[in-house]
């Protein structure tokens, strides 16, 4: 038996007593996390696939350790402008040991349906036991008219005149030796 789970934007393939690294869980070591992402489930006699989910399936698992993984060198530049940063980094993990695959009770889903229907006929029992109340009659809205304010024209900018190029002078004349 085998499932498919997203988690953190990743795709794992867990199976019952598999241990699987994701990325950090912010909870201490041995507490539980419920998967209930689940794409994809096997279980020797069905396929399940999900559109995107299966529906009443979920996952359980146990936090077994926390850790970094190796560093990793960001280094940036860019070439021939004298531009080098060169920075590091540890992506932290978490290691998760997956308890049971499987369905969800049916009657646990029931029961909170029933809940909730009965919280809603209270409340619509509650509501027709009060005074009667007039329904409010809308006014009819009032349309101002829409009055609109000219634009106000700014004149276009006035290139400056270009200038013109100063005269030349005339060339002296050489004067040649005889």
């Amino acid at each position: 038996m085998y499932a498919l789970i997203e988690f953190a934007g990743k795709q794992f393939k867990v199976e019952e007593g598999s241990s699987i690294k994701v990325p950090y869980v912010d909870s201490s070591v041995g507490s539980k996390v419920v998967f209930d992402k689940i794409l994809y489930m096997d279980d020797g006699k069905n396929k399940k696939v999900g559109t995107p989910t299966v529906e009443g399936v979920k996952v359980d698992a146990e936090i077994v350790s926390h850790g970094k993984e190796r560093k990793i060198v960001v280094f940036k530049f860019k070439r021939r402008k004298g531009y080098q940063k060169k920075n590091t980094h540890r992506q932290e993990y978490s290691i998760l040991k997956v308890g049971k695959v499987g369905k969800l009770r049916k009657a646990t889903s029931k029961s909170s349906d029933e809940g909730s229907k009965s919280v809603k006929s209270t409340s619509s029992s509650k509501v027709s036991s009060d005074k009667k109340v007039k329904p409010a009659t809308k006014k009819p809205a009032t349309k101002k008219p829409a009055t609109k304010k000219p634009a106000a024209k700014k004149p276009a900018a006035k290139k400056p005149a270009a200038k013109k190029p100063a005269a030349k002078k005339p060339a002296a004349k050489k004067e040649t030796k005889e």
